[in-house]
């Protein structure tokens, strides 16, 4: 066992839990670590006569906090200096090496270039599903924008290619498209594609679709959607675009229409959830990188630790470990 620093050994007297630690030490819990690591091992460097790496599971952690706290690069190495909860959760103590900023950046490219986290949004989900919390037999689907910089004050003198503006209402965007496709019971993801802003949600329904749902919901901008796909045994409950309804006449046709679709919405409610998990709770406001691949990987990543988000309690409760 490592020697614990002074600094170290005054945070472990301490008595009052933070909302930082509180929740690591529940996500220390529901991160399935075996499963990610056996992932990973082969891709990562091994011990030879330089320097030795850190190890997997340190540098996965670190990772993942880089995620959960929206950090670049050089702020997660502050990090771990300045924050003992976050050195403890990621095995480091002061008396050892703390991974510098090239170091963060390395991992995180290794992820990137071996196009591991649909791989890991894979096996979230899989270790979701043997616990009874991905049911699949229904979808929603669903698409958001996220903003990019639209300054062209950089090297090329140019706003990123790969990113496109759109009008949503009276408003334009510039940036890229998240679509998802979520579970209609629990509300998790297990489908992700990504497109620039410019692309129409319902172009890449047919991505968004497992292939064992029974049944479909979706708003009014997936008009059309049974159309672009092939399967042919799907139940589709798409919005009503409002305008249609409102120019219904008054009359127990119309309040038909509207208590349906409000049925509707109330299901597809649960699609803005894990939404509102990477734009709030994660910090996901605006792209982090330039282009759409390196954007897709985190983007795919934050949606496979949204889904652990979302079920740690129910996780939790099974192990007994739930506080409330």
């Amino acid at each position: 066992m490592s020697q614990m620093s002074f600094g170290d050994a005054e945070y472990r007297g301490k008595r009052k839990q933070t909302r930082r630690e509180k929740f690591l030490a529940e996500m220390d819990q529901v991160v399935p670590w075996d499963s990610l690591l056996a992932l990973i091992e082969p891709f990562y460097p091994v011990a030879g006569r330089g320097r030795h790496p850190y190890p997997i599971a340190t540098m996965l952690r670190v990772h993942l906090m880089q995620n959960w706290f929206s950090l670049s690069d050089p702020a997660m190495e502050e990090a771990l200096y300045e924050i003992a909860s976050m050195r403890q959760f990621a095995r480091l103590t002061l008396t050892k090496p703390i991974p510098d900023e090239t170091t963060i950046l390395n991992f995180r490219r290794l992820l990137e270039d071996n196009e591991l986290a649909p791989e890991i949004l894979a096996r979230v989900n899989r270790y979701l599903s043997r616990k009874g919390l991905l049911l699949k037999q229904g979808s929603i689907v669903d698409a958001t924008i996220i903003a990019a910089p639209s300054s062209t004050k950089n090297a090329d003198g140019e706003r990123d290619p790969e990113m496109h503006q759109t009008k949503k209402g009276n408003q334009w965007h510039f940036g890229m498209k998240a679509h998802i496709g979520v579970d209609a019971d629990s509300g998790l993801v297990h489908t992700v594609a990504t497109t620039p802003a410019n692309e129409a949600d319902v172009a890449v329904v047919d991505e968004l679709l497992h292939g064992k749902e029974e049944i479909v919901y979706a708003d009014a901008g997936y008009t059309g959607a049974d159309k672009r796909v092939v399967r042919k045994n799907l139940r589709w409950e798409i919005a009503a675009k409002r305008g249609k309804v409102q120019a219904m006449k008054d009359g127990r046709a119309k309040r038909t229409v509207e208590k349906a679709e409000k049925r509707k919405a109330s299901i597809r409610a649960k699609v803005e959830h894990p939404f509102r998990v990477i734009k709030r709770q994660f910090g996901l406001m605006k792209v982090r990188f330039r282009g759409l691949a390196k954007n897709t990987a985190h983007i795919v990543t934050l949606f496979a630790l949204s889904n652990l988000w979302m079920a740690r309690r129910k996780l939790l409760a099974m192990t007994g470990s739930l506080c409330l």
